[in-house]
């Protein structure tokens, strides 16, 4: 395993649409490694492939409740909606209000290639949230809550 070079906000990579991932061979299986040390590393809940630089459908998150390596996500179902304060690796030391889903359902593949469904609700559901938009090239600050005034 090895500690990747994180992206920050500004690098184009943040903003492309990364590529669903064909086939999970030893190559995935070492970025997923990798992306985990690197997560770690940086005390983070969730890293995404582009913030590594990478182009590929594959997300890391552990909120404390279990690692979770995640290929090819999908949302199939997003219910109720909240507010709440988010950040990011790719932007250092800011933070910003964000409204996502209450609860979503997630497909996705797992390290084996099988087919599994997650129902998450509260920071879960926000991180997997927050972590698919960077597949699709979309980061936490293009969704920032307007301040009241």
């Amino acid at each position: 395993m090895a500690i990747r070079q994180l992206r920050f906000v500004g690098d184009p990579i943040l903003r492309k649409k990364a590529r669903k991932i064909e086939k999970i061979d030893d190559r995935v299986l070492t970025l997923l490694d990798d992306m985990v040390e690197t997560m770690y590393k940086e005390e983070g809940i969730g890293l995404a492939a582009p913030q590594v630089g990478i182009l590929k459908r594959a997300i890391v998150i552990d909120i404390g409740e279990g690692l979770m390596k995640i290929i090819n996500p999908e949302i199939v179902h997003e219910q109720g909606e909240v507010i709440d304060i988010e950040g990011c690796l790719s932007i250092p030391d800011e933070s910003g209000k964000v409204k996502r889903p209450e609860k979503v359902k997630v497909k996705y593949q797992n390290e084996e290639g099988k087919e599994v469904i997650v129902e998450a609700e509260e920071l879960l559901a926000r991180a997997l949230c927050h972590e698919i938009d960077h597949l699709d090239g979309v980061l936490y600050i293009d969704k920032l809550e307007k301040e009241e005034e």
